[in-house]
């Protein structure tokens, strides 16, 4: 690289971060592999900023490298034993006795059940905010593809969470359950 990037590309970089470990823990489901992931794209995207168009989408070009180097890591790791239902970090893990706990646990086996190009576009428009159209770019596919997708990551999620309805969401099913119940 030729010159140092630009401070206001230093600072956008800088504000990405969050955004960036939020996507990289959901792609990868360790914070210890996602702050890898993310140390390992600012580096990427710091030496290449010369690439980088400014007035371009800034986030769509970090999520990028991001994918790209989650899934050449992932090709580097074929040998190491999947773990997609927890069965073997549930052996490891102490499970806590709240409910929520137990929900985030049972949507986290269902998010892992879904098809890999479902889950990723679910995670990028469902849990960090990216437009249909950001996830799009990212993705080189058509938008429509992408609202194709996470349609149908949502209606499989909800078929295997047993979700027909409002009554089945929520912290405290009992709770509403009485409720619903008293109020016919």
């Amino acid at each position: 690289m030729s010159s140092t990037p630009s401070p206001s590309f230093r600072n956008n970089l800088v504000k990405e971060i969050p955004n960036l470990r939020a996507f990289a823990a959901s792609l990868s489901g360790s914070m210890q592999t996602a702050d890898d992931l993310v140390q390992d794209t600012l580096l990427k995207a710091w030496s290449h900023a010369e690439k980088f168009t400014e007035g371009t989408n800034l986030r769509a070009w970090l999520f990028t490298i991001l994918r790209n180097t989650y899934y050449s890591m992932y090709r580097r790791r074929g040998r190491e034993v999947q773990d997609t239902d927890g069965l073997y970090s549930s052996k490891v893990a102490v499970q806590g006795n709240q409910e929520s706990a137990i929900d985030l646990a049972d949507f986290r086996v269902a998010l892992a059940k879904l098809p890999e190009e479902q889950r990723e576009v679910l995670i990028m428009v469902g849990a960090t905010g990216l437009s249909y159209e950001e996830a799009a770019e990212i993705c080189n596919v058509a938008v429509g593809t992408i609202k194709s997708r996470v349609n149908r990551a949502r209606n499989r999620l909800a078929e295997l969470l047993d979700i027909k309805g409002p009554s089945d969401l929520g912290p405290d099913r009992a709770s509403f359950a009485v409720v619903q119940a008293s109020n016919p």
